[in-house]
């Protein structure tokens, strides 16, 4: 059986599988064994079937991920994301434009102390929608808002994103992390943008509601607040500012995050049980979901490496190959669509073997592409069908996720050609601040 014919026959099969409704790390270890498989036989499952699949999880790399996801529901179970929406309401003081960007700064600072998308967006979802509802908004607009801020934590570190392509490509995750920041406040600023013109639409609007008196005196306790702004900046300062400046590297910022979380709990009265139960079990979740991903597109990319496929896409691109914006103008889109359809760390992991190897040759820095495909993912968030941000959002605000993907499209849309165009015609976007620290 010809290698072609092999390759075709595994994508085809991936794409049923992907249809037939399995887990994406179900799909990727079944296509790559039977790939695999064909193309070596049977003897070549022993070695990847048996230790390797545990040695690839127990990286020391990878204990960065249960931290921040850990610290992430240590903040969601305390009620900071509530005590820190009440800050921004009383900031916008009824004003509809402003309470919509401010959701949106909101949802990039929860990324940055929770790096957790879905838990980001469904908490906008619940607190911040209604909110926007009163303001002038449609609840299908509101909850887009709120989509599009919960996104951004694919792109504001600490991103689980960032941190799964560092570990595919042994790319310095503290240097991701310094270099997606010019991205990510990019990416929120034509959030923003994108919201005030689709705020002024007529059929955008409802009618506003008055500020109560009650919502006029609506104060968070001085004590609670000195804690909430207190932790937040420094799970910010110790990311950002001690991963900059060498302090900490990245899983040690995560420890400090988790148990500086922590500890704003038990000053708030927040840690019980239910905290402790709930907060494990969701960062388990993540975490096998992750290292269950990765075994599997460590079986996938196996066969993707001895099918030579990256040597077959170079020279299929090998006539255009003097042309790097355009190669990075169809990288671009096809993650759009691989984005649109599959979780993100899975995407990441299943192309590196095929991507990277075409990066090389038109000279691209590794750490540049990782803040792109970032990019990527984050607007895949917000993208029909396996939009995961708009369904957080649509399940703690019912509404209807059709309706929101609507208004959701045009952020993503506007965001890949604005973003994206960008960061391809001016690449130091994402390289300046890493360079500054080597």
């Amino acid at each position: 059986m010809s290698t072609t014919f092999t390759i075709t026959l595994i994508l085809i099969l991936f794409l049923f599988l992907l249809i037939s409704g399995l887990h994406i790390h179900s799909v990727l270890l079944a296509s790559g064994v039977i790939g695999l498989t064909i193309l070596e036989g049977f003897g070549i499952l022993e070695g990847l079937l048996g230790n390797q699949p545990y040695n690839s999880v127990a990286a020391y790399s990878l204990s960065t991920i249960p931290l921040y996801v850990l610290m992430a529901q240590f903040i969601l179970q305390s009620d900071i994301v509530k005590d820190y929406f009440t800050i921004v309401h009383r900031l916008s003081r009824g004003k509809g434009s402003v309470l919509g960007g401010l959701t949106i700064v909101a949802g990039g600072f929860l990324g940055a102390v929770s790096g957790s998308g879905t838990a980001s967006s469904a908490a906008l979802g619940q607190v911040a929608v209604p909110e926007m509802n009163k303001r002038g908004f449609s609840p299908a607009l509101s909850g887009a808002i709120a989509a599009a801020g919960g996104s951004l934590s694919s792109i504001i570190p600490p991103s689980i994103t960032l941190i799964i392509y560092g570990i595919a490509t042994e790319t310095p995750i503290g240097q991701l992390f310094i270099g997606a920041v010019i991205p990510g406040v990019l990416t929120a600023i034509v959030f923003i943008i994108v919201m005030y013109f689709l705020m002024k639409s007529k059929r955008n609007q409802k009618e506003i509601v008055p500020i109560t008196e009650e919502e006029k005196d609506m104060k968070i306790p001085f004590t609670r607040l000195v804690i909430v702004t207190a932790v937040g900046l420094f799970i910010v300062g110790v990311i950002f500012g001690g991963i900059y400046l060498g302090f900490v590297t990245p899983t040690e910022a995560g420890a400090v995050g988790a148990f500086a979380a922590f500890l704003s709990a038990l000053i708030l009265g927040k840690v019980n049980k239910k905290f402790f139960l709930t907060s494990i079990a969701e960062t388990v979740k993540v975490s096998v979901m992750v290292m269950l991903i990765l075994i599997g597109a460590q079986v996938f990319g196996r066969f993707i490496s001895l099918s030579l496929l990256p040597r077959k896409l170079l020279n299929v691109l090998e006539p255009i190959m003097e042309y790097p914006a355009l190669i990075l103008g169809i990288l671009l889109l096809i993650y759009f669509i691989l984005f649109m359809f599959i979780e993100g760390a899975a995407v990441i992991l299943m192309t590196t073997p095929v991507v990277i190897p075409i990066i090389n040759t038109i000279n691209i820095d590794p750490l540049w592409f990782g803040v792109f495909v970032s990019v990527i993912a984050t607007i895949g968030l917000i993208t029909p069908p396996v939009g995961i941000s708009v369904y957080a959002v649509s399940g703690a605000s019912r509404i209807s996720s059709d309706s929101i993907f609507r208004f959701a499209m045009v952020f993503a849309v506007v965001a890949a050609v604005v973003v994206g165009g960008l960061m391809i015609a001016f690449p130091e976007t994402a390289l300046w601040l890493p360079n500054l620290m080597k």
